[in-house]
């Protein structure tokens, strides 16, 4: 088992790869015609593939021997920059200054949002947080009961009102029950979809200007959740919530049971957006702060 759980993604990989070199000492036109066709069935994106090739390329042409034992190496280094997107440089994947620190979940049914709230929610609460949840998912059958029942197990408070309640006023009585309870963070979480885009984008902005009302700068983080074993599912998602919404960070989930990882390679660098937690399991634990050069080195080392 690779660390972070991805030993499916480097079998993946790694195995491609393998392929791609097999019989070659050398990095030449053919090695690197079978590399980007191993990258792109590793789910990283063509786009991305193209730019990894492209410095593969460069390199090859300044150090001029470049052997096929060379190459993992120099694609960990390659990805690593990939990945090394403005904000992904914090040790902290939140700025506990601000407080309350207001984070808005984001993402369409199924992707697992809602777990991950409960489990970034436990998660802080054993740091010695004190965490409040929203219930602002007010459109899909039991999503209020879900997060209920992770507050419940995490022991943190949470503010809800009935299925079908307007989103945006839920989510004005969590900030503000959680600023007088002198809470560290909100979690507030959101409808994956509604009946088309445009009232997504809508309701995404009125959560936004509500939550304003109690904390000018509020939300300090609005997070994607995507669910990595979809692939390239998973651009098309980003690419709806990046137009309806600012995200500033994502998680992607269920990287434990799927070949699909290289999604959060392409993902990062397509968006420029940081990538803070992955899930690789069903456990609290499961949910872990992104590491660029963990990562890197759970496929190439």
């Amino acid at each position: 088992m690779s660390l972070f759980g991805l030993g499916k993604t480097k079998e993946s990989i790694f195995g491609k790869l393998q392929r791609a070199v097999l019989g070659k000492t050398q990095v030449d036109d053919e090695v690197l015609d079978n590399i980007e066709d191993a990258l792109i069935a590793s789910d990283i994106g063509v786009d991305t593939t193209l730019r990894i090739i492209d410095s593969l390329e460069k390199r090859v042409a300044v150090e001029k021997y470049v052997g096929t034992n060379d190459l993992n190496r120099i694609l960990g280094e390659e990805i690593y920059k990939l990945l090394d997107v403005e904000g992904s440089k914090c040790a902290e994947p939140f700025d506990f200054s601000k407080k309350p620190y207001v984070i808005m979940v984001v993402g369409v049914n199924g992707v697992g949002k809602t777990t991950t709230i409960g489990k970034l929610a436990a998660q802080l609460k054993g740091m010695g947080k004190k965490v409040v949840l929203g219930a602002a998912d007010t459109f899909r059958a039991g999503a209020v009961d879900q997060l209920d029942i992770w507050a419940e197990r995490a022991g943190v408070d949470i503010v809800k009102q009935g299925m079908g309640s307007d989103p945006a006023s839920v989510a004005y009585d969590t900030v503000k029950s959680a600023v007088a309870k002198n809470a560290d963070v909100v979690l507030i979480d959101t409808a994956g979809r509604l009946h088309n885009k445009v009232n997504l984008m809508n309701e995404l902005t009125k959560i936004r200007n509500v939550m304003r009302k109690v904390i000018p700068d509020a939300p300090h983080e609005v997070l994607l959740v995507l669910d990595g074993s979809t692939g390239q599912n998973a651009y098309q998602q980003a690419k709806e919530f990046v137009k309806a919404t600012d995200v500033t960070a994502m998680a992607i989930t269920k990287l434990d049971g799927t070949a699909k990882g290289g999604v959060v390679i392409g993902i990062a660098d397509q968006f420029k957006i940081p990538v803070k937690f992955i899930g690789v399991g069903e456990k609290i634990e499961d949910l872990k702060v992104f590491d660029k050069k963990e990562f890197v080195d759970s496929l190439f080392v």
